[in-house]
């Protein structure tokens, strides 16, 4: 189980590509923000693997909305009271999950992860993160090259 942000999530559905979560996570559990930004262009119905679930942690949600957006102070609040991983991508979301302890994972470690596990070859990798780039997704090259190095 893991708790998500929107952005891995917001691409994944767009390019039609979920089962790279389905792969290596039996579920997914995201805040309510993080449902209202996935869906704010396009109606989306969830597939069974992927939850909601309500942030009862308010203090920390509170805390963080001061340097975050909903979705990530929603994200964060919700892997530390279930004491789960974060599918995160943002730079400074990221730093703050960690900073409290939080194991974290973006979108090259999924895709590096079903390329380790056989799910992706490098090529289909390569492909996918092309058009992860075309539909307006920002990583860098560098970030990319060293994941197919290690990969």
């Amino acid at each position: 189980m893991i708790v998500s942000d929107s952005t891995t999530l917001i691409i994944l559905f767009d390019l039609k590509r979920l089962e790279l979560l389905s792969n290596l996570f039996e579920h997914i559990i995201i805040p309510q923000a993080v449902y209202d930004e996935i869906t704010v262009k396009n109606p989306i119905e969830l597939t069974s693997f992927i939850s909601v679930r309500k942030v009862t942690h308010t203090e920390l949600f509170n805390t963080l909305t001061s340097l975050l957006d909903r979705g990530e102070s929603e994200a964060i609040a919700l892997a530390l009271e279930l004491d789960k991983p974060l599918i995160i991508d943002e730079k400074k979301g990221r730093k703050i999950a960690l900073h409290q302890g939080i194991k974290i994972i973006g979108l090259l470690g999924i895709v590096y992860l079903n390329i380790k596990k056989g799910y992706l070859t490098q090529t289909e990798a390569k492909d996918f993160l092309d058009n992860a780039r075309e539909h307006g997704y920002r990583i860098s090259q560098k970030l990319i090259d060293e994941m197919f190095l290690k990969a």
